[in-house]
């Protein structure tokens, strides 16, 4: 008789699977399984068996890149259809001192800071000193005794140089850096044609073969094992192919990620020599900091490899589908945290022909203007004829939260310390990866959720959402704006209006500080904006009329050419306009280039007794009602 076969791979299932086979062998009808040495004898059977059921199932996880788990795996399975992922990056600033070389014995005409070691942290940070470098020499010429080294990038980690000799009798050779942690993007490549040779030819990475042909000194990696790198030289075909002894020298900085960055105080260590190889070890001016550390970043994510690696393989290196442009933005410009690209088609009015795409870099919230060009520049290889990229600044759409939370005072630890904890679930919430990110979603029934889930005294809450963007005033000169906020409004006042809130701005003609009001038409899905000033908190006196529209369904704001002369809001030094509304649905989500994001600053948590839960009124005659579609104040204060 053949064991039965079996889908549930537990131990209990295997067991019981090998009793009924034994008991089905006459030899066995009477026994006692349960009571004789013969247990252990099918407890260890059904034990290796599960054991090996389990390696088995976890060795074919692990053959699938959506299913693997260890990280050698994964970059296995996407090195398969030609995905590097992106190594840990170091941290950069920028700084600038000068020498002088007046007090040299022979008067240099240039000073050359060398490759390596440059400064370092002039104090512990986060109990840890870092050292910066630079990764190419950089000359500087002798002007009036002074050589001035302004704006040098320096990066953060140690600098190392390794060597290797080329083989030829060893078909298997292979260039593999020893250390972890490298900024593959610093590494340099030098070959001599033996070890005694002063010639040097100078290789450079290459990502993929596109231009590359036999005369091309390129280099190739590949990451392996622990983190490390494998470097691939060309074979004569692709790239030049390394001759036997060739002599090749590699340096590259290995580094501490994001934990290089935010520093700004640094002390001169670096090794300067003059046009004739003299060192210069005096009047070297105290370092002064351009740009604090910034842009260190870990090694990316074994989910990152997942999301990436399919799509850089289905875009085969051209752009045509926004999914290949989200593929290969991130390979062009690894600083990219978010991204979100769509087609002008899909924009009202439309604009053919056109690709727009919204970076959210990891440190800051735009992208410069240079890096833009880079960044259109690189694309033009991979984009289709015809199509016009842009890439536009990210913009934000805030979600203010006003909650009251009812708790059973007889199972909190008190008003205050309940209230930090909801406060402290709700940051970590905010901050998670399920709202920073193009395309998140606030899903208001989860929201709500944590809230609850935050304690067991909690025994519900009122939550009432707001969504806000900022307005850019262009001070002093007369201009039009537009808001599009990506989700409808909800009129609470379907006749008076003031269902839009802004704060305080002042305007060129009217000496008041004025807010913006609405007042919706008949149809109740669009209606007018007003300028308005108020006597009393709840007395407004309208201004001026008719100075914008508004879309309610599609959540579009217009301002008719106004100018703006002043605002009470600033950000950033530049003077705003907060404008809010209520969102039609509670589920708020960012379109197309809105980074959504959870504004605790400004949203409002109140700790409320419930007292029927508690005991103090069972009845409910004085319980505290809050409502759910209050409008709130006239104006954003």
């Amino acid at each position: 008789m053949t064991l039965v076969n079996f889908s549930n791979l537990d131990f209990d299932q295997i067991k019981s699977s090998l009793k009924e086979y034994l008991r089905a062998n006459s030899n066995f009808t009477d026994y006692d399984f349960e009571g004789s040495n013969l247990s252990t004898i099918i407890d260890t059977l059904a034990y290796n068996t599960y054991i090996t059921s389990y390696n088995a199932n976890m060795v074919s996880n692990e053959v699938f890149i959506d299913s693997a788990t260890l990280r050698e795996n994964v970059v296995s399975l996407a090195r398969a259809i030609g995905y590097v992922p992106k190594s840990r990056k170091s941290s950069a600033a920028t700084i600038s001192f000068y020498v002088d070389a007046t007090s040299e014995s022979t008067a240099p005409l240039t000073l050359t800071l060398q490759k390596g070691l440059v400064c370092t942290s002039a104090s512990s940070f986060n109990g840890t000193s870092y050292t910066f470098n630079i990764l190419d020499p950089i000359s500087k010429s002798v002007i009036d005794n002074i050589a001035t080294f302004d704006s040098i990038p320096v990066y953060e980690g140690t600098y190392l140089t390794q060597s290797f000799t080329v083989d030829a009798n060893n078909s298997n050779q292979k260039f593999i850096l020893t250390n972890a942690n490298i900024d593959t993007s610093s590494i340099r490549v030098t070959v001599r044609n033996t070890q005694n040779s002063t010639v040097t030819r100078k290789f450079t990475l290459a990502d993929n073969l596109i231009g590359i042909n036999l005369t091309s000194k390129v280099f190739f990696i590949q990451e392996i094992e622990d983190q490390r790198y494998e470097l691939i030289f060309g074979d004569g075909i692709f790239g030049v192919k390394l001759d036997n002894l060739n002599y090749i020298e590699v340096s590259y900085v290995t580094n501490n990620g994001k934990f290089g960055n935010g520093i700004s105080d640094f002390t001169y260590s670096g090794r300067i020599l003059d046009n004739n190889g003299t060192p210069v070890t005096t009047s070297i001016s105290e370092v002064t900091t351009d740009v604090s550390s910034n842009n260190g970043q870990e090694i990316e994510s074994v989910d990152s490899i997942k999301k990436y690696a399919p799509r850089i393989y289905a875009s085969q290196n051209r752009a045509v589908t926004a999914a290949d442009y989200e593929a290969l933005v991130p390979k062009i410009f690894p600083e990219t945290e978010s991204i979100s690209v769509f087609g002008g088609e899909t924009l009202n009015p439309p604009k053919y022909g056109k690709v727009f795409i919204s970076i959210k870099p990891y440190n800051g919230d735009f992208v410069s203007d240079i890096i833009k060009d880079t960044i259109v520049t690189e694309l033009r290889k991979y984009t289709v004829a015809g199509i016009v990229v842009e890439i536009i600044d990210l913009k934000y759409i805030y979600v203010e939260y006003d909650s009251v939370v009812y708790y059973n005072s007889n199972l909190s630890p008190g008003a205050g310390s309940l209230k930090s904890t909801v406060q402290n679930n709700i940051s970590a919430y905010s901050d998670s990866i399920e709202l920073n990110k193009y395309g998140s979603k606030f899903k208001y029934s989860k929201f709500q959720k944590i809230i609850d889930d935050s304690h067991q005294a909690i025994t519900s809450n009122i939550t009432k959402i707001i969504i806000r963007r900022n307005l850019q005033a262009k001070v002093n000169s007369l201009a039009d704006y537009e808001l599009c906020f990506g989700n409808g409004f909800h009129l609470t006042n379907t006749k008076s209006g003031y269902n839009i809130k802004s704060s305080g701005l002042n305007v060129d003609g009217i000496v008041d500080t004025v807010y913006l009001g609405d007042l919706p038409n008949v149809d109740q899905k669009t209606g007018t904006l007003f300028l308005f000033k108020l006597n009393s908190p709840t007395e407004p006196i309208v201004v001026r009329n008719n100075v914008g529209t508004v879309d309610y369904e599609n959540g579009e704001i217009r301002l008719y050419p106004i100018k703006i002369t002043n605002a009470t809001k600033s950000k950033d030094g530049v003077k705003i306009v907060e404008i809010s509304a209520s969102p039609n649905s509670n589920d708020v989500i960012g379109k197309e280039d809105l980074y959504l994001q959870l504004d605790i600053n400004n949203s409002i948590l109140n700790m409320q007794t419930d007292d029927i839960s508690s005991g103090a009124n069972i009845s409910g005659s004085t319980y505290t009602v809050t409502s759910s579609y209050t409008n709130g104040n006239l104006i954003r204060l």
